[in-house]
């Protein structure tokens, strides 16, 4: 009977392993095909990235497409800014809740939708980890609506059109990040 019992629960949790891979690889799929792949960026080089931003205290950093949400997590602990970030994946964007309600931080919330309809008049900084063609799509939007002075993050790709706009540039790995102030 104990022999039974333990090969059921060994199917079971099989089929559950299998279910949440599936789910898993399935968001990732649907990430890339709204534009962007997720590729998580490491924290040494979050920091570097951040460091050379020199944020405030009290300033708002909205990342578009956060995925897991580990720069704006990184912005609001070190650096005491408030942190938004918008992905589309539901997956990405649960776990990073998550991860911020086990890490107990007030500042930063997440929410599932897409960028283009999020608001970004408000935000201090703008931080970016998309395709160069989602980039230009996005282009108008942050025109019209980011304010005066902001800065805008990009990291892996330039922003074509704002040559004029930037300000600085890390070449630090495989992806450079750009730094833009309307």
């Amino acid at each position: 009977m104990l022999g039974l019992i333990l090969y059921f629960t060994a199917i079971l949790l099989e089929l559950i392993f299998a279910i949440g891979f599936s789910a898993f690889t399935i968001s990732f799929i649907y990430s890339s095909l709204k534009g962007s792949p997720y590729v998580p960026t490491k924290n040494n080089v979050i920091d570097r990235i951040l460091k050379n931003a020199k944020l405030k205290p009290g300033q708002l950093f909205l990342e578009l497409g956060s995925g897991d949400g580990r720069v704006c997590r990184f912005a609001a602990s070190r650096y005491k800014v408030t942190s938004i970030g918008v992905d589309v994946n539901p997956l990405l964007v649960w776990y990073a809740n998550l991860l911020v309600k086990l890490k107990r931080l007030n500042n930063i919330h997440f929410y599932c939708k897409n960028i283009f309809i999020t608001d970004t008049s408000k935000a201090d900084v703008i931080f970016l980890f998309l395709m160069p063609k989602l980039i230009s799509q996005l282009l108008p939007k942050l025109e019209n609506e980011m304010k005066k002075n902001a800065v805008v993050i990009s990291h892996g790709f330039k922003v074509i059109g704002w040559e004029k706009r930037l300000i600085g540039i890390l070449d630090d790995g495989p992806f450079p990040t750009y730094y833009y102030r309307k």
